[in-house]
């Protein structure tokens, strides 16, 4: 798998030639913040909706598909959510990286935009989010993901994903 990056911006999402595009949310911060912020503005409030019905809440493990166009490039837009954002650790990021991974495969998405759990607002850092990622994917069925990362992050994050891409490939 190939990991590529994009700006957190919307005129960056609608360039990228992805299936789908995946973000995260807490179950106690709202607004979204983040990609399902950005996410929620052009979709003109229906994460928020969806909220407010309770249909999506955020719950640690929840998973809602929602149509990504004709506002988007992307087929669908997946949200997970993370639970409480007190409550997050490593152990819940790879937890939730590994259900992001899982719920590609059963759609059969090769190429996505992915916002990692965590990173839109600081709760782990670039470092340890690159360091965490390629042993929690663990599989062959994507071809690449586009990290949604700003310059700073991207740049602390791509010498780990580099070296681990290559020691996963001499396995």
């Amino acid at each position: 798998m190939d990991f590529h990056f994009i700006a957190p911006d919307l005129r960056a999402l609608d360039l990228a030639s992805a299936e789908l595009l995946a973000c995260c949310i807490w179950s106690d911060v709202r607004p979204a913040r983040g990609l399902a912020g950005l996410l929620d503005f052009r979709l003109v409030g229906k994460l928020s909706r969806l909220s407010r019905e309770s249909f999506l809440g955020g719950a640690r493990g929840e998973l809602v598909l929602v149509p990504g166009r004709p506002r988007f490039p992307f087929e669908k837009v997946l949200v997970f959510g993370l639970g409480p954002r007190a409550e997050f650790s490593d152990a819940l990021y790879e937890t939730a990286v590994k259900r992001m991974s899982r719920a590609l495969e059963e759609l059969h998405v090769v190429r996505a935009v992915v916002e990692l759990p965590g990173r839109a607002d600081g709760a782990l850092t670039p470092e340890r989010a690159a360091e965490l990622l390629v042993p929690a994917i663990a599989s062959d069925a994507h071809d690449a993901w586009w990290l949604v990362e700003d310059a700073d992050a991207q740049r602390r994050m791509e010498p780990k994903l580099k070296r681990d891409r290559r020691s996963l490939r001499r396995e």
